[in-house]
């Protein structure tokens, strides 16, 4: 349902990779840019919901979202929501 992006930096910030791929939401709850280890490396992880939504690569924590197109209906709701675009910052603790 969601377009998942990770790029990859070295310790000095030179980029290495970008993968693109399908994901679920729960693959999605990981987005944001996080260092691995003693290697330095860098990761940001994007996600989007819609047709070619991934055509910018996330290179900092600004654009590393998870960007949704509209607001999903609440359970009590009777009326859909309006169409709306959001984007939904995820911060890891």
């Amino acid at each position: 349902r969601y377009c998942l992006t990770v790029h990859l930096f070295t310790a000095r910030g030179e980029s290495t990779s970008v993968t693109k791929r399908c994901a679920t939401g729960e693959e999605c709850h990981l987005v944001g840019c996080h260092q691995h280890g003693d290697s330095g490396h860098t990761e940001c992880v994007s996600c989007c919901e819609g047709m070619i939504c991934n055509m910018e690569i996330p290179t900092n924590a600004t654009n590393a979202v998870f960007a949704v197109l509209q607001a999903r209906r609440t359970s009590g709701s009777s009326r859909e929501m309006p169409h709306v675009a959001l984007l939904v910052t995820l911060v890891a603790m």
